[in-house]
């Protein structure tokens, strides 16, 4: 079935600007404590302690919003999609609340796993909104919508972090999150009131999510790992966990995939795979800003926009390609892209060094993440009615796969990332103590993983 695409007047329509601004407050709350966090830490150990721990805030926000993403399905068949949302908002500000008050690292790290609860809802249910609140006209537009989040994201988060970290303030960051939390909640009960109500919840999917939560704990200690074998052997064992968690996914009714993923011929399981390569190609920017003052001696600051280089081209690919037709051909094109900037970025780290290899290490990166943003919001919108569209014609729609199928796009992402940070870790510790060297290998490992998800594109791009 082909759809027309909606045009941008028609997101902010009256009786539907509600829902969009709902949906775009959610993601960036999610999206600037990701940022925030990273650019307050330093002030915050140094006041409560608890340097030993230093990534611990963020693996255990990170492994807390993967376990709930994979349950958002299962919340929407409970409740409403407004009463869902706020909950998920209440669940976020208390966990920031704890997070501005904590006297210690022990009560920062409660706080961050009740963050990660609620902000791994609020990320999962911005897919399902876009589902439930906007015309199929407008999911590519909603997605472009969640990646224009990010993008002020990467703005908005490290510049509040750091201007209140350097006055002294830090927990105010938590704060204003807070009140963003409570302002957006405001209006959820009016935005979202023609929302659609959810059918009787199914079976709990307790192996799926038992099975997601080892991953990405073995991903988050890989990720922290000084030795290499350790790193290895965790990725080994966590890739061994993921494969556990598709056999277990085929086999049973009561999962976190919609059904439809493992139908013969189904597009979903190439849509969802190649979604998961481009996120976590994308996870190489967590390492950019230490290649670029480590090899090329640049300042922390120019590190910094250096390696936000990435995100603010998916941004501006996503937010042009989601007005655009041919979707299908944006699909196959957009992991060339991906490919083709990741493979020059390693290419010149390789035979160059110089201004002219920072040069050609931005183009990469932009054009890397222009990639991801022109196939992004096609695949997103094809993921969120993947469920809908396999389902046999004789069959009544089955609303809590639909809602399965838009959380799914937010539990991939959130593995991928993990996986991707992981495989990171790994390929830095390949290149031992030379900087140069591990930076060749960092950007060579994720060139080989961009060209593969590239020549993968084309299954994809048929369920589009």
């Amino acid at each position: 079935m082909t759809v027309e695409q909606g045009s941008w007047a028609q997101m902010v329509a009256p009786g539907r600007r509600g829902a969009v601004t709902v949906l775009a407050g959610g993601t960036l709350m999610f999206a600037v404590d990701t940022y925030v966090t990273a650019s307050l830490l330093p002030s915050a150990v140094a006041e409560i302690g608890g340097a030993a721990f230093y990534a611990w805030p963020t693996t255990l926000f990170l492994l807390a919003a993967v376990v709930a993403s994979s349950l958002t399905s299962r919340v929407l068949a409970t409740v409403p999609a407004g009463r869902a949302y706020l909950v998920a908002l209440a669940v976020f500000a208390l966990g920031a609340l704890v997070d501005a008050l904590a006297p210690s690292m022990a009560v920062l790290l409660v706080g961050r796993v009740i963050q990660g609860v609620g902000g791994g809802l609020l990320a999962a249910m911005g897919y399902a909104l876009i589902r439930v609140a906007l015309p199929r006209s407008l999911w590519t537009r909603g997605s472009a919508v969640i990646a224009a989040m990010w993008g002020v994201a990467l703005i908005v988060g490290p510049g509040l972090g750091g201007l209140l970290a350097g006055m002294g303030q830090w927990r105010w960051a938590f704060g204003a999150l807070v009140i963003g939390s409570l302002l957006i909640a405001a209006i959820v009960p009016s935005a979202l009131h023609r929302a659609r109500a959810r059918l009787a919840p199914g079976a709990f999917p307790v192996g799926s999510v038992l099975l997601v939560a080892g991953a990405a704990a073995v991903l988050s200690v890989a990720g922290l790992a000084a030795e290499l074998a350790v790193a290895v052997l965790g990725l080994v064992v966590a890739l061994v966990l993921l494969v556990l968690f598709v056999v277990h996914e085929r086999r049973t009714s009561a999962g976190v995939l919609p059904r439809a993923t493992f139908r013969h011929g189904s597009p979903l399981r190439w849509i969802y795979g190649l979604m998961a390569v481009l996120v976590g190609v994308s996870g190489l920017e967590a390492f950019v800003p230490l290649a670029g003052q480590q090899v090329a001696g640049l300042t922390p600051v120019a590190a910094g926009f250096l390696g936000v280089a990435l995100g603010a081209g998916w941004v501006s690919g996503e937010m042009v390609s989601a007005s655009a037709r041919r979707p299908r051909w944006r699909v196959l094109v957009g992991p060339g892209l991906l490919a083709a900037g990741t493979v020059l970025v390693a290419v010149t780290f390789l035979a160059l060094d110089g201004p002219l290899a920072v040069v050609l290490w931005a183009v990469g990166l932009v054009a890397g993440g222009i990639g991801i943003g022109t196939a992004w919001p096609h695949l997103a919108a094809s993921a969120i009615g993947g469920a809908e569209a396999e389902a046999e014609p004789a069959q009544e729609q089955d609303e809590s796969e639909a809602d399965k199928a838009s959380a799914a796009v937010t539990t991939v992402q959130m593995l991928a990332v993990s996986v991707g940070t992981a495989l990171g870790g790994v390929s830095l510790a390949l290149g031992g103590a030379d900087p140069l060297a591990a930076a060749r290998w960092l950007f060579a490992t994720f060139a080989v993983v961009a060209v593969v998800g590239a020549l993968t594109a084309r299954p994809a791009a048929r369920g589009v």
